[in-house]
């Protein structure tokens, strides 16, 4: 937002603000000349309470604009999370006010109404706060790629007090509730910053040695245009095995939602060059053995029974 539009935002809010302070103040004055009662004394007050509930909250959420860049918002819950416990004190204040040291046995009174509303609501209950937990803890923000293990993959669009919205490298929009993403094991792939390193796996003929192997593939990833050149990609060997050697081509992004046109191009540049270099994949190796010949000698069966002739009729 332009410093125009905070402006406008803290307009009103500051205009109820020094409106209400100013009636505190000299609301004996008033009370004289306008013959107020002591429940619109006690009503100014309260007013007081909620505007400036409202204009710190407002000067909050612009704190929060102007320190949040241009690629990674903070969660417009945080703003909410904020308002409402002000808006609460606010609130309990004016409580406090009209009836005094009675508030709190009110309150009391109603645990038991309030214990059974939690259990209906039990599940609305657990999305809420995990969405709380997560504005405070703060494991994405918006414009964040992440991956959610078991539900989903893809960027932060919107961060609720329910559910958080994701929209998908498919283009696919997901509404997934706050206690099970709560739950999860989550890979942010834009933070602390939105470069990473990722890496493809090859397995090349034992013909091939090593050194050239390495020279040769780490040219081809030199030539593409889509990872970055700082830091350099390199080649490292996995495992030397009967099947082959495994090498892993490792190279750095600067956005998740290239990472397949990345390693696609990847794949083609070292493809190509490893077939110019006369490399191949490993081939699976049948040896013929030579048939082994064994003589064995022929044994009567002393238990076969002759049939004795039958005459003839």
């Amino acid at each position: 937002m332009t410093a125009r539009q905070h402006v406008k935002r803290l307009a009103w809010p500051a205009f109820f603000m020094m409106l209400s302070l100013g009636l505190v103040l000299f609301h004996t004055d008033l009370a004289r000349y306008f013959g107020f009662s002591e429940t619109v004394s006690l009503s100014l007050t309260a007013l007081a309470y909620f505007a400036s509930a409202w204009l710190v909250s407002r000067i909050f959420a612009m704190a929060l604009d102007q320190a949040a860049s241009s690629t990674r918002r903070y969660p417009r819950l945080l703003n909410d999370i904020v308002a409402a416990l002000l808006f609460l004190v606010a609130f309990a204040g004016t409580v406090s006010l009209f009836m005094g040291q009675g508030a709190f046995g009110a309150l009391a009174g109603s645990g038991l109404i309030l214990a059974m509303l939690g259990f209906a609501i039990r599940n609305v209950v657990a999305d809420t706060l995990s969405g709380v937990a997560l504005g405070i803890e703060g494991p994405f923000r918006i414009g964040d790629w992440v991956d959610i293990d078991g539900l989903a993959r893809g960027k932060v669009i919107e961060i609720g007090w329910r559910t958080t919205r994701v929209l998908t490298r498919d283009s696919a929009y997901l509404i997934l509730p706050n206690s099970q993403i709560a739950r999860q094991r989550i890979t942010n792939y834009s933070a602390p910053k939105p470069q990473y390193r990722a890496q493809v796996t090859i397995t090349l003929d034992h013909t091939l040695p090593i050194g050239k192997a390495r020279k040769v593939m780490l040219n081809a990833m030199k030539e593409a245009r889509l990872i970055q050149s700082d830091p350099e990609p390199d080649v490292r060997v996995l495992a030397y095995e009967a099947g082959g050697i495994t090498y892993a081509l490792r190279y750095w992004l600067n956005r998740y939602d290239r990472d397949i046109d990345c390693r696609d191009e990847v794949y083609c540049l070292v493809d190509d060059a490893l077939r110019r270099a006369g490399g191949g994949v490993p081939s699976r190796r049948i040896e013929l053995l030579p048939p082994q010949v064994t003589h064995l000698s022929r044994q009567p069966d002393d238990q076969s029974a002759s049939v004795p002739d039958q005459p003839p009729s």
